[in-house]
């Protein structure tokens, strides 16, 4: 017990301080490229580390397997280079045991960062997109989904419109039982179309049975005309409008099941939005994978004397487990593997290869 507890305060001050680390570079890199990328709209050093700030914990929380696996390095080079190791295996402690402790701690990280981290990292992206669009004078595309169906804002160069749609298809390109309300310029409304589905089209929307009013008549029930199809311009295209749903990095884990049933309810594809609660369910297997990974080459290299060897072999092996994690989601959201497979299958992979390569230097 006391060994174990000894192992787990070295690795989670090994993987704090490489945490820090990592988050000081990122930090100044980001700030760097925040400065080149507005330099134009004339943000100072201020602004410029307010947007690195709100950006880094995305981008922590996206290599954190990397500093699971850098800090796992880290401690056991330091270990086996005092010959702790060696004093633990004299003593009769088993390799599997050495590392348990370890193991477990990046368990208990990776929970703590998905049920802490994630909500803050998801704010936070909120921030900096908000920061981003102000700073850019882009105009955002909102799209809306709640229990009631969908609302859209569409700006055009008449003004702006906005839709609202029961449900819509799983491409989100086209919307059934809409609504439109059309504003002028001057902010007032101007143009009423219901119709039985939309479709967007290159430059337009296609509607199908649709009746029009024209707010600006005295009597615009009077002025209503049916049509069998009906074309308003749009510059908005299918790219846009798909973007413009929210990205699952941007809500918290605690809100995506109920965002997930509100897009099946709405008739759209939630397949990225699975794919990426499932991965992140399974982040902290995939820290602990990462530590068995490390732990596999690092642990009593020293007495074959070729300790640079097996860093680099270990370091290739965690960042081929990593791509492999980011190629499984990419396969995942498009649909060409279960989204089970995606998301759990590179953190077991990575553990029970580590695991074997333990027993068999160690053990065997």
């Amino acid at each position: 017990m006391i060994l174990s507890r000894y192992m787990a305060r070295r690795y989670l001050t090994s993987f704090l301080g490489v945490l820090a680390v990592m988050a000081g570079i990122i930090l100044l890199l980001d700030m760097v490229e925040q400065l080149r990328r507005f330099g134009g709209d004339g943000i100072g050093l201020a602004e410029a580390l307010r947007l690195a700030a709100l950006r880094m914990p995305s981008s922590v929380y996206a290599v954190l397997p990397l500093v699971a696996i850098l800090a796992t390095l880290a401690m056991f080079v330091a270990l086996a280079r005092s010959s702790e190791l060696v004093v633990a295996r004299a003593v009769g402690r088993s390799a599997l045991h050495v590392v348990a402790a370890p193991a477990l701690v990046a368990l208990l990280l990776g929970g703590v960062a998905v049920a802490v981290l994630n909500p803050l990292v998801a704010a936070t992206a909120r921030q900096y997109d908000a920061s981003v669009a102000r700073l850019g004078g882009a105009e955002v595309t909102l799209l809306s989904i709640g229990r009631d169906g969908l609302w859209l804002r569409d700006g055009t160069a008449e003004g702006q419109r906005v839709i609202r749609a029961t449900h819509g298809s799983a491409d989100g390109i086209e919307l059934f039982d809409v609504s439109i309300l059309g504003f002028g310029a001057d902010n007032a409304p101007n143009l009423r179309v219901d119709a039985a589905s939309a479709r967007l089209q290159p430059g337009a929307w296609e509607l199908r049975r649709a009746t029009e009013w024209d707010l600006t008549a005295p009597n615009p029930g009077a002025a209503a005309r049916g049509h069998a199809t009906l074309t308003l311009p749009t510059e908005l295209t299918p790219a846009a409008l798909r973007d413009s749903f929210a990205p699952p990095a941007t809500i918290p884990i605690w809100e995506l099941p109920r965002f997930i049933a509100t897009l099946d309810r709405a008739g759209f594809s939630a397949l990225e939005h699975r794919v990426w609660l499932q991965m992140e369910l399974a982040l902290p297997v995939m820290l602990m994978a990462m530590v068995l990974v490390g732990a596999g080459f690092t642990m009593g290299h020293i007495r074959a004397g070729r300790q640079g060897v097996m860093v680099l072999a270990a370091l290739i092996a965690g960042f081929g487990a990593f791509f492999l994690r980011d190629f499984a989601q990419v396969l995942g959201e498009n649909g060409q593997i279960p989204v089970t497979l995606a998301a759990w299958s590179p953190p077991a992979v990575a553990a029970l290869m580590a695991l074997a390569l333990i027993l068999q230097l160690e053990e065997g």
